[in-house]
């Protein structure tokens, strides 16, 4: 139990309790009994308590409060204290000589009774001592359990509430939802962070009322991203339009309303675990992440089979490893800086040959590992084929073939990142400047601090690290001058959209070559599938290119054929 606390104490080293009487010999008689203890301020109405109550609400422990006064009664008073958010935290004693008032003061939110005339002082000091004591132990829980910003519930609680929410309601029909802001980094670079913040407020402060009307439990688990467990059957459309409404309001932009998008798990099977309830709505609402016209999906078949298949895809990675279903194809860059297209070094991507699913796309079980924190059995696989295959392709051809290998973010979290590279070169007996790393545009900021010591390191043993997917939008121009990249490999989206007639787009590719001709760095792009786009390219200032122009990912073998051509 909770005896003291820097926080409830007045600026005089004891905790500060109001007595509210309209009779001075009460106010004299509970001030004498609580002097020695406490610092006591005094109101002898209801309209005086409540200035004082609004002057001393961060320093107030107790409120000892009489019913029957002028200009503002006891009920009354209590009615202001239960409902204002600022002062409902201030715990108060009723004081009456009214026996029958002591349901109704209980009812109306106060913590204990207290009858007059007063006696036993020993047993009213304890009353007091032990109503404050459980006051500051709710709210200690309460800032333990609460997300600040929001007053939400953080995720730890907002599970255990969930738990208990279902033992009490056990036939109550329940729906897991999780929501996110659509582009929420996007307000944060055009409106601050501040700003930002008060959206994520405002939010919270709207699910909170929506509670309040309709029954359930809310949580904020990170970032942009909230939990509710709401009574199924809700009008979601409408709840979305609500939750959006109005944040934008003097802020220049062609809509006033932030985009949320909802996902639904609806009428939960209680025999699921309930992080597993809340996975399935976060996996509805990620089904239109990208979308610009759809906010509201719900989990159904198709995504449990995708469930049950990822969960496959979990369950056999090390068998997967260890049988060396995974399968390592080349796609060769070339670079085009002259007159014909030459061949100068090849990207690492990753197939996997599955025994149940056939060929798996990495588009399915990259993202699905990184999510789940085991991307590193994956990546390290690959880091080691790769730099075997450059080890092969030299003892064959008498020639070193660089090979590009992507780095996920969670690898640079690794303690062993760095020497697990040096390791590396010293097994295949190869340089660094044989072996590329892709970081992509994403990750520099996620962590950015941490990623900036390792890659600084990477590039003092002499690996040169390219940024992957530039132009994606994570990063600013302020922050790509200082970073320690060796290359820019520009987002495809992009080179998909290139064209011969002039347009926004290349123009946008132009100043992104633009920028790497400033950072003294060369251009990589990929996904190049035309003549027009090599031209386009090289036109431009463009150095190394890659795509099916030239070659999709090919395996080892095929592969040799482009250094046979090179040869040549």
């Amino acid at each position: 139990m909770l005896k003291s606390h820097e926080k409830y104490y007045s600026e005089f080293g004891k905790r500060q309790v109001l007595v509210v009487d309209d009779e001075v010999i009460n106010r004299e008689m509970l001030g004498f009994m609580l002097a020695s203890d406490y610092v006591v301020l005094y109101a002898e109405d209801g309209e005086d308590a409540l200035q004082k109550i609004r002057e001393n609400s961060h320093t107030l422990s107790l409120v000892l409060l009489d019913l029957m006064m002028p200009k503002l009664d006891g009920f009354q008073l209590m009615e202001i204290l239960r409902t204002d958010p600022e002062l409902e935290h201030i715990p108060y004693i009723v004081l009456t000589s009214e026996r029958s008032a002591e349901v109704a003061s209980l009812r109306s939110g106060a913590s204990d009774f207290i009858a007059k005339p007063f006696e036993q002082p020993e047993v009213i000091l304890a009353r007091i001592q032990r109503t404050i004591e459980l006051a500051e132990d709710k709210d200690i829980i309460q800032n333990t359990e609460r997300d600040p910003l929001t007053s939400l519930f953080n995720r730890e609680f907002f599970y255990r509430y969930v738990e208990q929410y279902d033992m009490h309601h056990p036939a109550k029909k329940m729906d897991a939802v999780a929501l996110n802001i659509n582009h929420f980094h996007l307000l944060n670079e055009l409106y601050g962070w501040d700003y930002g913040d008060h959206v994520l407020s405002a939010i919270g402060n709207k699910v909170r009322e929506l509670m309040a009307e309709n029954g359930g439990i809310a949580g904020r688990m990170d970032a942009d991203s909230f939990l509710l467990y709401y009574p199924s059957g809700a009008d979601y459309d409408s709840i979305r339009d609500m939750l959006g409404r109005g944040l934008l309001e003097g802020k220049a932009t062609n809509s006033n309303k932030v985009k949320v998008r909802i996902g639904i798990y609806p009428n939960v099977d209680r025999d699921v675990k309930i992080e597993r309830r809340f996975d399935r709505a976060k996996q509805a609402a990620d089904t239109i992440r990208s979308s610009y016209t759809k906010f509201v999906a719900y989990y159904d078949n198709s995504l449990r089979e995708k469930e049950l298949m990822e969960e496959s895809l979990i369950e056999s990675l090390d068998t997967a490893v260890a049988e060396r279903q995974f399968r390592i194809f080349y796609q060769p860059k070339y670079d085009i800086t002259g007159e014909k297209p030459v061949l100068c070094s090849a990207e690492a991507l990753v197939r996997w040959n599955h025994p149940e699913f056939g060929m798996v796309s990495p588009g399915v079980f990259i993202p699905l590992f990184e999510d789940k924190g085991l991307i590193q059995k994956v990546d390290r696989f690959v880091w080691e084929e790769a730099a075997a295959q450059i080890c092969a392709w030299r003892e064959k051809f008498g020639i070193t073939l660089p090979v590009s290998v992507n780095v996920s973010r969670i690898d640079v979290y690794a303690p062993d990142f760095v020497s697990n590279f040096k390791n590396l070169m010293t097994k295949y007996q190869l340089k660094p400047q044989d072996y590329y790393l892709e970081i992509t545009e994403s990750a520099y900021t996620e962590d950015s601090e941490q990623l900036l010591a390792v890659v600084g390191q990477l590039r003092e043993e002499g690996f040169s690290v390219e940024m992957d997917d530039f132009g994606s939008g994570y990063s600013s121009l302020n922050m790509i001058s200082t970073l320690p990249i060796d290359a820019l490999k520009l987002d495809m989206n992009f080179i998909r959209n290139m064209h011969r007639k002039e347009s926004k787009n290349n123009r946008i590719i132009e100043l992104m070559i633009d920028i790497a001709r400033y950072l003294e760095v060369p251009v990589v792009a990929e996904g190049v599938e035309t003549q027009d786009q090599v031209d386009l390219l090289r036109s431009m200032g463009c150095h190394v290119v890659q795509g099916y122009y030239f070659s999709k990912p090919v395996s080892a073998e095929e592969f040799e054929g482009f250094i046979k051509e090179l040869l040549e």
